[in-house]
């Protein structure tokens, strides 16, 4: 396999919008939705013409509470799909999996991505990562999904995470994978509070500037936005806040926006677009 960096994959002068597909049956906000491959395929072509440059696919849902599940059901769920999206768009397709064995089948299967939510925290995601060469996202989550979100704590939530984020990428770069292919997420939601979620945010800049990498923000409808607004508290009555929330993360530097919403997404940052450059 060739190796590839993120500068072959990301939209030169915007930010790219990953469109989240969950084959799964408990995800948070669209467990269930997209279980068939007729209607996993649908919903990725209509994320694609809605402006998507990225598709995710995932097939173990990593939300607080969450159960695990086998590497075997997560690769049954998500490999026939990507063979199907592979077959059918252009655009780059992620793995969402913390399973080396997963992610090195989806890649086999025609992934461009692995994007990790454990952060690549053992020596055999680390070594298999290396040994693909393909463009990774290294997330910091404090804990595991069933737990992380009973009592997390931080010294300071900013250097804490960047600490971790900057441990991994030397690992990856010391096991032979190319800085230029690594990306970092912040893990909005995993293991924080409302405090250090927007703290992290408001860091988007900073947490690049400091690992060296692109940033990935994902914080689509997530717990946080109803924290924030208590009147709205239903996954699907979050549009507004993370319209905000993706608007803010590209204003102070993120490279990607991982979102449910491709449509609106897009359409937003359009708009911010035109208007920086109306304004400059």
């Amino acid at each position: 396999m060739s190796a590839l960096s993120w500068a072959d994959l990301l939209p030169r002068k915007r930010a790219a919008v990953m469109g989240i597909l969950n084959v799964t049956p408990d995800s948070f906000s669209d467990g269930g939705r997209f279980l068939s491959l007729e209607a996993a395929l649908a919903q990725a072509e209509a994320m694609v013409a809605a402006g998507a440059d990225i598709i995710d696919v995932g097939g173990e849902s990593t939300r607080p509470g969450s159960e695990p599940v086998s590497a075997l059901d997560e690769a049954e769920r998500v490999l026939p799909i990507i063979h199907a999206l592979r077959a059918s768009l252009s655009v780059p397709i992620s793995i969402d999996t913390l399973k080396p064995a997963v992610a090195g089948a989806a890649i086999e299967a025609g992934a461009h991505i692995w994007n990790d939510v454990s952060g690549f925290g053992t020596p055999e995601a680390v070594e298999r990562a290396a040994r693909l060469g393909r463009p990774v996202v290294v997330m910091h989550m404090q804990g595991q999904p069933k737990t992380m979100q009973s009592d997390p704590r931080y010294e300071d939530v900013v250097d804490d995470v960047v600490s971790f984020l900057q441990l991994r990428v030397r690992l990856l770069a010391r096991a032979g994978l190319s800085r230029e292919a690594i990306a970092v997420d912040p893990g909005i939601g995993f293991g924080k509070t409302l405090e250090h979620n927007l703290a992290l945010l408001r860091a988007t800049g900073e947490i690049g500037r400091r690992t060296g990498c692109a940033v990935l923000v994902g914080a689509s409808r997530k717990r946080f936005i109803a924290a924030i607004d208590p009147r709205r508290p239903a996954e699907h009555q979050r549009l507004g806040g993370s319209l905000a929330t993706a608007l803010y993360a590209v204003s102070m530097g993120a490279r990607i926006i991982r979102v449910h919403d491709v449509a609106e997404t897009v359409q937003a940052l359009q708009v911010q677009a035109a208007l920086e450059n109306t304004l400059a």
